[in-house]
């Protein structure tokens, strides 16, 4: 089977903390009567397999995929212990998530199994006004201070709390304490993990037990970083052209992740020899390319999976497109998208409003 972009039905998850907005900002078809906290995009995990939703795929799981398309899936980038190695997913606070971390490094290694780090980030796709996350602790808290905090129901009081608006993007390497706030919706992107240890769950009651729901406290403690060092890896960089802009957001050793503006009537090539997801906020368009699926169409809300084998491509934009291009740090030559610290953007042609073709022979060979 030729490989050709995938869109993948989405896993719906209820939370306790969810609510409805997937539906009025992404379009998302919610199963009524219930608060839907996450819906998994892309997802290779024990328990949440993304199945593909249409096209000669349709049917077959994202690990069915990675074994059947091997490197003309995933390129170079390294499978994460044996599957795809990205989670991507979007999440609705309709109220505070749990004060909670992820394993770290040194616990991952040492349990094992499903225990796997999680490096994440979030793109804030909405939040209300007096949005906010909390991100790591404050200066001068340690273990003890913490401990604490969580045994008097204020750890608030020792957290980083951070106003947050649309548009900002935030990297929350493993180890990091953090929680989502109330009234933000996000896309993240993260390794392939679901291990979460709660610290603190803001007393809530769990509607199906009647109880407070679990805790992980032993295990949290273990992970926590107090490191109060400012995170370099949210440094933003902008390369703008007349009919498309590329912003960076995001850049760590798990991905890579960056914004970029397409202009109604645009049609670019996409000459790509690496894995790419594109995670679409705003418009709609559609991408050719050589295969039995030649048309691949995508809108908002949908997240498209890129194989790295894919010929002869190209994005044709119908409104103003937004999205998130998600990538694996490989070395690659990616000739037209040029990214921050590289060439310029092309520029468009007058005469018809697009992007001139590069005149680029066979496919781009990593570098």
């Amino acid at each position: 089977m030729d490989v050709y972009p995938l869109i993948f039905e989405p896993i719906f998850k209820p939370k306790i903390w969810g609510g409805r907005k997937l539906e009025a900002l992404l379009g998302k078809h919610l199963p009524e009567d219930e608060r839907i906290g996450e819906s998994w995009e892309v997802a290779d995990l024990e328990d949440d397999q993304s199945v593909v939703a249409s096209g000669p795929a349709r049917g077959r799981t994202l690990l069915q995929l990675v074994h059947q398309w091997g490197t003309d899936l995933i390129g170079q980038a390294s499978l994460f212990e044996g599957r795809f190695p990205l989670l991507i997913k979007f999440l609705d606070a309709g109220e505070t998530l749990s004060v909670q971390v992820h394993p770290n490094e040194a616990m991952a290694r040492r349990l094992g199994d499903r225990v796997r780090i999680k490096n994440e980030a979030w793109y804030v796709i909405d939040a209300e006004e007096g949005g906010f996350i909390y991100r790591g602790v404050r200066k001068g808290v340690d273990a003890d201070a913490l401990k604490r905090a969580i045994q008097d129901q204020r750890v608030e009081s020792v957290l980083n709390r951070i106003s947050v608006r649309k548009g900002h993007c935030y990297y929350l390497p493993s180890g990091t304490i953090h929680a989502l706030g109330a009234g933000v919706t996000v896309a993240e992107v993260q390794t392939p993990s679901d291990i979460t240890y709660r610290v603190y769950d803001w007393n809530r009651i769990d509607p199906s037990t009647g109880r407070p729901r679990d805790l992980h406290l032993q295990q949290a403690l273990q992970c926590i970083s107090y490191d109060t060092t400012p995170i370099a890896n949210e440094k933003r960089e902008h390369v703008a052209g007349i009919w498309t802009s590329v912003t960076s957001l995001v850049r760590c050793e798990s991905f890579v992740i960056e914004r970029v503006r397409m202009a109604e009537g645009v049609e670019q090539q996409i000459p790509y020899d690496e894995l790419v997801i594109w995670i679409v906020l705003e418009g709609r368009g559609r991408i050719v390319c050589d295969s039995p699926a030649s048309l691949t169409a995508f809108g908002t809300g949908d997240t498209v999976v890129l194989p790295a084998g894919l010929e002869n491509a190209r994005v044709q934009i119908n409104d103003n497109c937004m999205w998130l291009e998600v990538s694996i740090p490989i070395p690659s030559l990616l000739t037209g998208y040029e990214r921050p610290g590289r060439k310029s953007l092309p520029e468009p042609d007058p005469t018809h409003g697009k992007f001139v073709p590069l005149n680029v022979p066979g496919k781009p060979t990593s570098s």
